[in-house]
């Protein structure tokens, strides 16, 4: 056995015990964390097949960006737990026959030479550009796919802001429309103490007199 099939085992290892571990872990916070583990160790398997630039972009993206994104989601709801694992037990046998059913097409489509053409990870030249190739590919074969890929994301982030966009009935806001409308009248009533008025009286008195003077 070679030192890539043992750095192979250990990658997919990792994997599997790690996406395990997002579907059973009770906290939501260790359920994000082992996801970035499963990302990790996914893109230590990309980089034994030669593919560096998605497993850089694995790590940057999902790892870097969505992951941590997501860590502060979860970090700030206010989430209750209780709630959220209600029915697991119930829908388990559910979820373990298609977790099943999936594993079985995997082994299927991966272990048969027939759907494969017989064809193994080749080692390539040092002169091979995997993002070069992977570009064309993208924007030939697969432009259709990748158009149609891009479109569902979109969708999906729209949704999901659509989906968490709320209004609360607490939050004070302001409204600019009604500050910018408002007159005196509406806010400020001017109003005559008696002091004030006995004022006004007193000097009205000695303007009289001066008048009369």
């Amino acid at each position: 056995m070679s030192f890539e099939t043992i750095l192979f085992y250990l990658f997919a290892a990792v994997t599997v015990f790690a996406a395990l571990r997002v579907i059973t872990a009770r906290n939501p916070l260790h359920a994000v964390l082992f996801l970035v583990l499963a990302f990790v160790s996914s893109a230590g398997i990309w980089l034994l097949l030669e593919a560096e630039f998605l497993a850089i972009t694995l790590v940057l993206v999902y790892v870097g960006a969505v992951m941590v994104l997501f860590l502060f989601v979860v970090m700030m709801l206010d989430i209750n737990l209780e709630q959220l694992r209600k029915g697991f037990w119930q829908w388990l046998p559910v979820g373990a026959l298609l977790a099943a059913l999936i594993v079985v097409q995997m082994v299927w489509v991966l272990g048969d030479n027939s759907n494969t053409n017989g064809l193994t990870a080749i080692k390539h030249a040092a002169d091979y550009s995997n993002t070069k190739e992977l570009g064309r590919l993208i924007y030939t074969d697969y432009v259709y796919p990748f158009e149609l890929a891009a479109v569902l994301l979109l969708v999906a982030m729209v949704a999901a802001i659509a989906l968490t966009f709320r209004r609360r009935r607490d939050v004070k806001a302001q409204d600019i429309s009604k500050q910018v409308s408002v007159r005196r009248e509406d806010r400020v009533r001017l109003v005559t103490t008696p002091a004030v008025m006995k004022q006004q009286s007193d000097e009205r008195r000695v303007t009289d007199r001066r008048n009369a003077d």
